[in-house]
């Protein structure tokens, strides 16, 4: 599959939270990019995983395939920020309301 550690990670918590209220997960590369895609990873909710089904596809399956790329683009969760010149650290944020 394609998608590195920040994808695979927000596309884990997007099935772990399904139907949660008030819960986000912001995980992106602070390069604008995470591993070999063009998105610097994700921010996914409770609501993720349902987009994903009426996408028509299985989060699950594309976990286990680390294709997290491709399912978090058929949610519409990716950030995309283009190369930002930086690479200090991983950035993940959990917000909980």
């Amino acid at each position: 599959g394609l998608g590195g550690r920040c994808q695979e990670l927000a596309l884990a918590f997007s099935i772990a939270a399904d139907r949660m209220q008030n819960v986000s997960l912001a995980c992106v590369g602070t390069d604008g990019t995470d591993g070999p895609t063009d998105a610097a990873g994700a921010i996914v909710d409770g609501r993720t995983m349902q987009r994903m089904i009426d996408a028509g596809i299985d989060p699950q399956r594309f976990l286990l395939d680390n294709d997290s790329y491709h399912a978090l683009e058929k949610s519409g969760d990716l950030v995309k920020t283009g190369p930002t010149g930086t690479n200090v650290n991983d950035l993940i944020v959990l917000l909980c309301e």
